[in-house]
């Protein structure tokens, strides 16, 4: 059972996601439900390798879950935090409008990204690092970037740590209790994905795939795209445009 989300917070560190890591190596990771959240990471990384913006006032944090028998595939876990993120920042900003989700984590506000998600396995654990724009965003040059500054809601960082702890708990709960198929449910109602809209998607090692959003997969949430020939490629990592 999920223990009730507890906090620690340190001023600076290389990274969150990092530190658990080596906790766990050493044999004293923290329980499932703490969160460790840091003022300013300076290595802070994202998916693919990213590094991921570092600015003081924005959130950053990792927490840990143990994987139980029965549980949906791990990996699975960042449509968990991706719905979190954006129920602790739709409640920063009393609203949900302008919030979205895309495919395979990303949460989009007004379309530019939110947030980042990077999940790391260390020994039968899943480290879960989030970090979100609040105070301000990088300016990136292949993407669009938000923050919830741009909306005027900058909530400090540990009233938002609280609200995406409780969020995140929440959500793994239902994942747990429910099963994915209900996660991914949940994803696509709050995304910008609908069936048969078209999608160019670059896959794990970068190419660029165009065809139409047919789904995701039910055990895992891989992506499924339609192609112009009609057949359907499953996409298990990748970037959508």
């Amino acid at each position: 059972m999920t223990s009730a989300p507890s906090l620690r917070i340190v001023e600076e560190t290389g990274s969150t996601n990092a530190d658990l890591v080596a906790s766990v190596r050493a044999g004293r990771a923290p329980g499932e439900g703490e969160w460790l959240v840091a003022r300013r990471q300076s290595a802070g990384r994202g998916r693919q390798g990213r590094h991921w913006f570092d600015g003081s006032g924005n959130f950053m944090g990792s927490s840990i879950v143990l994987p139980l028998e029965g549980d949906p595939p791990p990996a699975s876990l960042s449509f968990v935090a991706a719905l979190a993120v954006h129920d602790a920042a739709a409640e920063a900003l009393r609203e949900r409008a302008g919030l979205a989700l895309k495919w395979p984590n990303d949460v989009l506000l007004d379309g530019g990204k939110l947030s980042g998600i990077l999940l790391e396995m260390v020994r039968h654990r899943v480290i879960v690092g989030i970090g979100v724009n609040l105070a301000r965003a990088p300016d990136l040059p292949d993407r669009r970037t938000a923050a919830l500054a741009d909306h005027g809601a900058v909530p400090e960082v540990e009233t938002f740590a609280r609200s995406l702890a409780a969020a995140f708990a929440a959500r793994l709960a239902e994942w747990r209790a429910e099963g994915l198929s209900v996660t991914l449910q949940r994803f696509l109602a709050a995304s910008i994905h609908a069936p048969g809209a078209p999608l160019r998607v670059h896959d794990g090692e970068g190419e660029p795939i165009e065809g139409r959003f047919a789904g995701l997969e039910t055990g895992d949430g891989a992506l499924r795209l339609r192609l112009a020939d009609g057949s359907e490629r499953v996409i298990r990592a990748g970037d959508v445009d």
